[in-house]
């Protein structure tokens, strides 16, 4: 095999030189023939002859794109090139080969962005949107992390959140008019239509967050044009999808959940509200605390399931799988087949809606019946035929029996759960098995049942406390950036935001990860022991200043710091001093 390579790097003066000798011996030990040219400011330029070219069967490429304009890539102009970035070539160098093997394609130069072809990044125009299931944390970071890399990388870039407070930094038509590229990092569905006939990439949140960089690659290499049809989910639209983004059945989950979180926590606070006066106050007609219960237990709380399942089935179908949605969710509720039932109905409702958009043919000038009339009704009637004579009874018997264990379980169940439901929250710090144990404790409280959740979030507040712990306890392990990112984290970690700890997270996985489901495993467990219960399922610390919301308060409060300090001191001692650190790289 005859390989070309290219390595060129405008940040990090050593990158070039040290992938270049990487390959070159990755192409040793493989037989393989490689030429290398690399643009290094440590040593002199060594350009490609065009004997060495022309011999080539392949040419790898790795380099930011603003880098390109040293590499005269129209040099390779119908060649099979392959483009990587310099992590693959640390991660190993012998399997980027064979990934060029495999996957180099035939190279167009003029079909590449003339910004990126004379290296003016800075006229590359970029637009996104971030989106996450409780929209407090991954919405806003991700929206910074594409901002400042992008920044760094010269291009202009404005992000559009989608947070739990609505959208910020909202996109003009303008905006959208002149975007050379468009990022969508959401963890739940989003309209896209403004974006049509846009070059548009869609990955998570997380991906955008963790590997900002790797995902501008992605998007500048994989961006497609978007083609937006009302009548189906954006989700099956054409665009470039990234293998990260949060798709199919999570998707739609995450959707319903994030729908359904201003209810919840709007109808606990309200009912927590209704305690103040009296545990059975309520019960006396007439009275303020009768009406806080009536608003946060018999409306907020009734809502909760019909509006999960409403947007799990829009999440799939649109506007279409709405209105089954609810009703299917309605029923759920009505049958006693509880969040379950709720989820099933969702999935339910949208996929069947889903299918009859995309089978039901009718001439062009009844065609827009079916998303308003047709669709909508013989889903809602299918959708609550099937939740009245088949699934309902049978889920509300395992919720009937899901409730009364939870309920009537012993200390070493309730352990047991703790333990596990701990250890989840801490183990990804914000992705899909944290919001796995999150939902399955929002979905309890519709049920009256309120322990899960009081150890769900005692133990997502620990990894953030955690690390802020750690920075302080053993401040000579650490730079002064990350001493500034633990007071950061800390205040995050009292508002109940996991993903205060993923810098740390990121940067040292294999101590930071243990650390935090060591703590979170002992909080959950302590929570569950000592009988803790929560009737708003966010707002960390400030929750314990309502009344009653969450009990008992002082044995609560001491198994958050208790868990917070056995994961800080922990990190404390596993962390690595800066020197060991570069002595062994």
């Amino acid at each position: 095999m005859n390989i070309v390579s290219l390595t060129a790097s405008l940040e990090g003066v050593a990158n070039s030189t040290i992938a270049e000798a990487m390959l070159e011996q990755a192409a040793k030990d493989k037989g393989w023939s490689l030429h290398s040219e690399c643009h290094s400011t440590l040593q002199a330029v060594q350009s490609l002859s065009s004997e060495q070219i022309s011999q080539a069967e392949l040419v790898l490429v790795v380099a930011e794109p603003a880098a390109f304009s040293l590499l005269e890539l129209q040099r390779f102009d119908g060649k099979a090139v392959y483009f990587a970035q310099f992590e693959q070539v640390m991660e190993s160098a012998e399997r980027l080969l064979e990934k060029t093997v495999a996957e180099a394609q035939p190279f167009n130069y003029t079909a590449l962005d003339l910004s990126v072809q004379r290296g003016e990044a800075s006229s590359l125009k970029v637009v996104g949107i971030t989106a996450c299931p409780t929209g407090v944390a991954h919405t806003f970071m991700a929206a910074e992390a594409l901002q400042e890399t992008g920044e760094a990388l010269g291009y202009q870039v404005k992000i559009e959140t989608r947070g739990s407070v609505g959208a910020k930094n909202t996109l003009t038509e303008q905006d959208i008019a002149q975007a050379d590229l468009v990022i969508v990092a959401a963890d739940i569905e989003v309209d896209l239509a403004r974006f049509d006939g846009k070059k548009l990439f869609k990955t998570s949140t997380g991906h955008a967050l963790k590997k900002t960089k790797e995902c501008y690659q992605q998007a500048l290499d994989q961006a497609k044009d978007y083609q937006h049809h009302s009548s189906s989910s954006s989700n099956s639209n054409a665009g470039a999808t990234s293998s990260t983004e949060k798709t199919g059945a999570y998707k739609h989950l995450m959707t319903g959940v994030s729908h359904m979180l201003p209810l919840v926590i709007a109808g606990g606070l309200a009912i927590a509200l209704s305690f103040v006066f009296g545990i059975e106050a309520f019960k006396e007609e007439g009275t303020l605390a009768a009406a806080l219960m009536s608003i946060g237990g018999a409306s907020a709380f009734a809502l909760m399931i019909p509006v999960l399942s409403g947007y799990i089935a829009y999440s799939i179908a649109d506007r279409p799988g709405l209105a089954p949605g609810l009703v299917g969710g309605m029923l759920a509720s009505s049958t006693g087949a509880g969040f379950l039932g709720g989820i099933l109905s969702g999935f339910l409702a949208g996929y069947l809606a889903k299918w009859l958009l995309d089978n039901i043919k009718l001439p062009s000038s009844m065609e827009a019946l079916k998303p308003i009339l047709i669709v909508p009704f013989l889903a809602t009637l299918v959708c609550g035929l099937i939740m009245i004579y088949i699934v309902g009874e049978p889920v509300s018997t395992v919720m009937v029996a899901l409730t009364g264990f939870l309920n009537n379980m012993g200390a070493t169940n309730a352990i047991l759960l703790g333990v596990l439901l701990g250890s989840m929250m801490c183990f990804d710090l914000g992705g899909p098995v944290n919001k796995a144990a999150y939902t399955f404790g929002v979905g309890l409280l519709s049920a009256q049942t309120y322990a899960p959740m009081a150890a769900v979030m005692a133990a997502g507040m620990v990894p953030a406390l955690g690390m802020g712990i750690a920075t302080w306890v053993a401040r000579n392990k650490f730079e002064q950036s990350e001493s500034e990112a633990g007071k950061a984290s800390f205040v995050l970690g009292l508002c109940f935001i996991s993903e205060g700890a993923i810098p740390f997270a990121a940067k040292d996985p294999l101590r930071v990860i243990p650390a935090c489901m060591a703590g979170g495993a002992f909080t959950g467990a302590m929570s569950m022991y000592i009988g803790a219960e929560l009737l708003a399922p966010h707002g960390g610390i400030f929750v314990l200043f309502i009344p009653n919301a969450i009990t008992p308060v002082l044995t609560y409060v001491l198994a958050i710091a208790l868990g917070s300090l056995i994961t800080g001191m922990s990190y404390a001692a596993l962390k690595r001093r800066p020197e060991m650190v570069m002595a062994n790289g």
